[in-house]
């Protein structure tokens, strides 16, 4: 769906940081109990401090789900995060989003019209049985809602492995290896997984698969730029999709931090590319930078390769550890970082003078589909949320 921010009145745009401190302190005391504010990890500071919650996109949701006093839900994240949380609170809970430009350009590589166009390409070559589409978090509600009338599921970044194995038909607590790639590629069964093919990559890779295994998925050429053996070979295909901030992160940057800390520890997302993470001591999702940056060692120098207003939170966080970017550039999250001051202002004024401003809302045929994907998620399990 198409949204455009106004421009904000000069009130908000002309105002300093401690008047705007003063407008969202004021309209927050006044809101109370009706009002929950959700901060995603990657968000600035200046944001951060109002959020009764900090989390990852899916952990918000489930903790706005949890407000029932709360009539009004702001979330300080991107489109997707507010969908979901509009997804799984109640009816009588209204989701609001500071900024309707703050979108995501991985969710936005992937859309509902291009991915019913390569299912039905997909269709022409293979039995769309064997196919078990599963969507990353980090996409629309109506691709959610897509893999939840196709008989797959959504994943988050802790749970992709636990996600993956359930669309192959494979138990969890299976061990990684050639025969577990052996029984699947016997059984013919497919993953069309998307919108980000690194994310797919380093997981099914992690479980013993090759690159011999997959073939990445085109969406702007016709059946995916693939061949029919292309499409009937491989049990994987991986939507050419990434993250903006993520795909920054390279090989060189390793080298350089381990060059400069011999001893140090580097932990990447699995939204890198494959070739970072395989030199990384640790891959995981953002809860996973988090809690092993608290388990370290006092004195540990730590590379992380994530967004950056994550890892300066944690260096302030953690002053007896080293914590750096990976990339010396630290580029932030460019949607993400539309979520500011003024806008968080507006929007709970907004809310004090009876006006509901930005509300996302997700209707309830996609959101029915999207909540037996989700559902499907939770019912697979897997690592922490």
């Amino acid at each position: 769906m198409f949204r455009l921010q106004a421009p904000l009145p000069a009130r908000y745009t002309d105002a300093s940081d401690d008047e705007l401190a003063a407008m969202i302190g004021a309209a927050r005391a006044t809101l109370g109990d009706r009002v929950v504010i959700l901060g995603h990890h990657y968000q600035r500071d200046e944001v951060m401090r109002w959020a009764d919650a900090r989390g990852d996109s899916y952990g918000l949701s489930r903790f706005a789900a949890d407000q029932d006093r709360a009539e009004f839900v702001v979330f300080c994240g991107v489109t997707f995060m507010a969908e979901a949380a509009d997804i799984l609170t109640a009816p009588s809970q209204m989701v609001l989003l500071p900024d309707l430009n703050a979108g995501c350009s991985l969710a936005d590589m992937a859309d509902l019209d291009t991915v019913e166009i390569a299912w039905s390409e997909l269709g022409r070559v293979v039995d769309l049985d064997a196919v078990v589409p599963v969507t990353y978090m980090n996409s629309s509600a109506a691709l959610k809602a897509f893999v939840g009338r196709h008989r797959g599921t959504v994943c988050t970044s802790a749970n992709a492995d636990a996600a993956v194995r359930w669309a192959l038909g494979v138990p969890y607590d299976t061990a990684p290896g050639p025969e577990l790639a052996e029984h699947v590629i016997a059984s013919g069964r497919k993953v069309l997984f998307f919108p980000d093919q690194h994310l797919g990559r380093n997981t099914v890779y992690s479980l013993g698969f090759s690159s011999n295994d997959e073939r990445v998925w085109d969406p702007g050429l016709p059946s995916g730029g693939l061949t029919e053996a292309d499409l009937k070979e491989p049990t994987f295909l991986l939507w050419k999709g990434h993250c903006s901030v993520h795909q920054r992160f390279t090989v060189d940057h390793v080298e350089s931090f381990r060059a400069a800390h011999p001893d140090g520890l580097v932990i990447v997302h699995p939204e890198c590319a494959h070739e970072v993470a395989v030199l990384a001591d640790k891959v995981g999702s953002t809860d996973t930078i988090i809690n092993y940056v608290c388990r370290a060692a006092p004195g540990s120098a730590i590379g992380i390769g994530t967004e950056v207003h994550l890892v300066h939170r944690l260096a302030e966080e953690h002053p007896d550890l080293t914590i750096v970017s990976l990339d010396p550039l630290v580029c932030p999250c460019s949607t993400m970082f539309r979520i500011d001051p003024p806008h968080l202002a507006w929007v709970l004024e907004g809310l004090v003078a009876g006006e509901v401003r930005n509300r996302i809302v997700v209707d309830e045929a996609t959101a029915a589909d999207a909540r037996v994907a989700l559902a499907r998620m939770l019912e697979i399990g897997g690592s922490s949320f």
